[in-house]
C-alpha cells in the first residue's frame, strides 16, 4: 500500500512534537506498511516514533520495536496493609537491588522454557533510564464494578514493576544491525524466522525479569503478592495477514492495562473497550510520554531543585535514585500531563478507568 497516512489519537489538548508526527509519517512509508497510529503519548525516538502502533504484509521491522524487545510493566498486589506500611523503613530496606540475584537462574529460565546461558546474570535487575520499581496504593475507585473484579484491594500496597530485557532486546537489534541495517525481513526467509525466534526469547525472558524483580522488592519487605497483570508494549506480533509492531504502545487485546503517569503523578488502571481495538491497531498509549529531551532535563530544573528536594514528591512520596543525572532525567516536569493522555483515550472510546494508583515509594537505583 502506498501514501499510508498515519492516524494520531490525540486531542488539541495533547502536545505532540512536530518531529515525532514526522517520524511518524516517515515509517508510514515503509514497503508492506499499512497502517500506522500514533497514541496520545507521541513523542520522538531515536529515528522512530515512541508511542505509536505499525501494521506491515510480507516485511518485518526489527528497528520499529527498537533495542529493549518485551520491554513492559508488571502489577503486583502484595500482602502489606496500606494502614501498617512504615515509608522510613521500607526506603531503608529497599537496598541490594543491583546486585546479582543470588537465586536459581537455571530453574526460572527452564521453566520459561529459555536456555539457561540466555541472559541469566541480569536476571533480576531493574536497568537504567526509565525503568522502574514502585509500591504504589489505591487512590480513587472510579468504576466500583470493575475494580471488584480486578483483583485490586484497597486495603493492601500494589508493586508496580517497569523493566525489559536488559541488553539481551540490544543484543539481538545489533546483530540484525550489523547484517542487515535498518532493512526489514521479508516474512519466511531464514533470517525472518531466526529474528521472531530470538525475539520471542526476549518477550518471555523480560516478563521472567520482572517477576523476579517483583518477588526480590516484595522479599525486602517481608511480604508476598499476587500478579494482576503483565503487559509488554515493545514488540511485534502477528496479526491478521500482517505483522504488528509496538514501540511504546501497550496492547489492548491482553486484559487490564496499567497507564503511568511519572513518580510525581498517579497511575491509572484501565479496560479497553473491545469494540474500538480495530481503530487504535489493538493498542494504547503506555504512559504520559516526554515532553523534553533528557539532555535539557538538568538545566532546566537544577536551578529550581536540589537532588535532595527532588526525593520526595508532591503526591508525598519518596523516590530512591542515588544517580543525580538521572533523578533530573526522570522529573515529573519532564513528562506530558498523563491525565490528558487518559481523557484522549476515553474521548477515543478505546478505555474505561477502572481506578487510579498513587506512588508511595519509587525505586530507580543505589550506589553498589
Amino acid at each position: 500500500m502506498d501514501n499510508v497516512k498515519p492516524i494520531i489519537i490525540a486531542s488539541d489538548k495533547s502536545w505532540i512534537e512536530g518531529e515525532a508526527i514526522r517520524q511518524l509519517e516517515i515509517t508510514a512509508r515503509l514497503p508492506g506498511m499499512q497502517r500506522a497510529v500514533g497514541l496520545p503519548d507521541l513523542h520522538p525516538g531515536k529515528g522512530i516514533p515512541i508511542g505509536a502502533a505499525f501494521l506491515s504484509t510480507g516485511v518485518l521491522y526489527p528497528h520499529l520495536v527498537g533495542n529493549d524487545i518485551g520491554c513492559g510493566m508488571g502489577l503486583w498486589q502484595t500482602d502489606i496493609a496500606v494502614s501498617k506500611f512504615k515509608l522510613d523503613k521500607s526506603v531503608k530496606k529497599l537496598t541490594g537491588f543491583e546486585e546479582v540475584w543470588d537465586g536459581d537462574t537455571d530453574a526460572e529460565l527452564l521453566s520459561h522454557d529459555l536456555p539457561i546461558d540466555l541472559w541469566p546474570y541480569a536476571l533480576g535487575t531493574i536497568g537504567s533510564g526509565n525503568h522502574f520499581a514502585e509500591f504504589q496504593r489505591v487512590d480513587t475507585v472510579v468504576d466500583q464494578a470493575l475494580f471488584d473484579d480486578s483483583g485490586l484491594n484497597k486495603r493492601t500496597i500494589a508493586l508496580l514493576v517497569h523493566s525489559g530485557s536488559r541488553g539481551l532486546g540490544q543484543s539481538i537489534l545489533e546483530r540484525h544491525t550489523r547484517k542487515y541495517r535498518g532493512n526489514g525481513l521479508d516474512a519466511g526467509t531464514e533470517a525472518f524466522l531466526d529474528y521472531v525466534r530470538n525475539h520471542d526469547q526476549a518477550v518471555s525472558w523480560a516478563e521472567l525479569n520482572r517477576k523476579i524483580i517483583a518477588k526480590r522488592f516484595m522479599g525486602a519487605l517481608g511480604t508476598k503478592g499476587e500478579r494482576l497483570l503483565d503487559i509488554c508494549h515493545n514488540s511485534v506480533t502477528p496479526h491478521s495477514d500482517g505483522w504488528l509492531h509496538r514501540k511504546g504502545a501497550a496492547p489492548s487485546d491482553k486484559g487490564l492495562v496499567v497507564i503511568p503517569g511519572s513518580r510525581g503523578t498517579l497511575s491509572y488502571i484501565v479496560r479497553p473497550r473491545p469494540e474500538a481495538a480495530d481503530f487504535s491497531l489493538c493498542s494504547l498509549a503506555h504512559g504520559a510520554g516526554r515532553k523534553w529531551k533528557r539532555s535539557d532535563a538538568k538545566g532546566r530544573l537544577s536551578k529550581r531543585y536540589s537532588v535532595s528536594d527532588l526525593t520526595r514528591t508532591s503526591l508525598g512520596g519518596r523516590v530512591i535514585c542515588e544517580d543525580k543525572a538521572l533523578m533530573f532525567e526522570e522529573a515529573p516536569e519532564a513528562y506530558k500531563d498523563v491525565a490528558v493522555v487518559i481523557d484522549d483515550l476515553q474521548s477515543a472510546g478505546l478505555i474505561d478507568v477502572i481506578a487510579t494508583l498513587r506512588p508511595v515509594i519509587t525505586y530507580k537505583t543505589r550506589r553498589r
